[in-house]
C-alpha cells in the first residue's frame, strides 16, 4: 500500500514540473505559443539589419478579423512624419524613396488576420534614427453581420550606433533566465533523487513483510505438521 502510495505522490507531482515548466518558457528563445505583445528593440547597428517591432493580440482569439497595417518615421530633430510602409492583403509598399528596397516585411503570413506587424530594416544607417509609428488597422467580424473597426497604435524610438552594446536590463535578464533554468533542473533532479528513495524504502519494506509473512506461513506449517505427529503417536 505504501509502495503505491509513494508512486502516487510522485506521479502527482508531475502537473507541477509542467506548470514550472510553462512559466519558464517565456524566458525561453525556442518556447512557442500563442500570441504575446512583445515591445520592440530600440538600438540598431549600423549597417545591419534590425526588427522593428509590431505586435497586437487579439482579446478575443475566436473572433475573425481583418487588418491593414501602415508603419511611420520622424527622423530624429524632425517635427513631422511620413509614411514608410504598408502592407494590406499580402502585398507589401515601400512609400518613401529612402526606404526603398531596405524593408522586409517580417508580420503575419499567409493570414489576413494579422496580429505581429513587425517589418525587418536592412542596412540600417544613421539617418534611420528616430520615431517610428506602427498603426493597425482592424475589423473584428461578429456573428449578425455585425463588424467594428480598432485602431492600434505602437511607438518605437529607435537609435541607431556604431557598434552594438549591451544594457544592465539584458545582462541581468540573460543571468536570472539562466539561474531559473538551473535552479529548475537541480530542483527537478532532487525530486527524482527523493522519489527513487522512497520507491527503494517502500520496495525493500514491501520484501521484509513478504518474507516476514512466508516465515510465519511456514512455521505455522510446520506447528500443525508436528501437532498431526503427536495426535498420531
Amino acid at each position: 500500500m505504501q509502495h503505491r502510495t509513494t508512486k502516487t505522490l510522485c506521479m502527482d507531482m508531475a502537473p507541477v514540473h509542467l506548470l514550472l515548466l510553462a512559466l519558464l518558457c517565456p524566458l525561453i528563445d525556442h518556447c512557442d505559443g500563442a500570441c504575446a505583445e512583445v515591445d520592440s528593440d530600440t538600438e540598431a547597428v549600423v549597417g545591419r539589419g534590425f526588427k522593428l517591432g509590431c505586435i497586437s493580440c487579439k482579446r478575443r482569439s475566436e473572433v475573425e478579423a481583418f487588418a491593414t497595417v501602415e508603419w511611420y518615421f520622424r527622423p530624429t530633430g524632425e517635427a513631422d512624419f511620413f509614411q514608410i510602409y504598408s502592407y494590406n492583403e499580402g502585398v507589401a509598399t515601400i512609400e518613401h524613396i529612402d526606404f526603398s528596397e531596405r524593408i522586409d516585411w517580417n508580420g503575419s503570413k499567409r493570414s489576413n488576420d494579422i496580429q505581429d506587424a513587425s517589418i525587418y530594416l536592412l542596412n540600417v544607417t544613421f539617418n534611420d534614427s528616430g520615431t517610428y509609428q506602427c498603426f493597425l488597422y482592424r475589423t473584428l467580424s461578429y456573428d449578425n453581420n455585425f463588424q467594428k473597426r480598432v485602431i492600434v497604435g505602437k511607438v518605437v524610438h529607435l537609435t541607431v550606433v556604431a557598434k552594438a552594446t549591451r544594457g544592465t536590463a539584458s545582462i541581468v535578464s540573460e543571468v536570472m533566465m539562466y539561474v531559473s533554468i538551473i535552479g529548475l533542473q537541480v530542483w527537478l533532479l532532487i525530486e527524482m533523487i527523493y522519489c527513487y528513495r522512497k520507491i527503494a524504502a517502500a520496495g525493500e519494506e514491501a520484501l521484509r513483510e513478504a518474507a516476514n509473512a512466508e516465515y510465519l506461513a511456514i512455521a505455522s506449517e510446520s506447528k500443525d505438521n508436528c501437532a498431526g505427529v503427536q495426535v498420531g503417536e
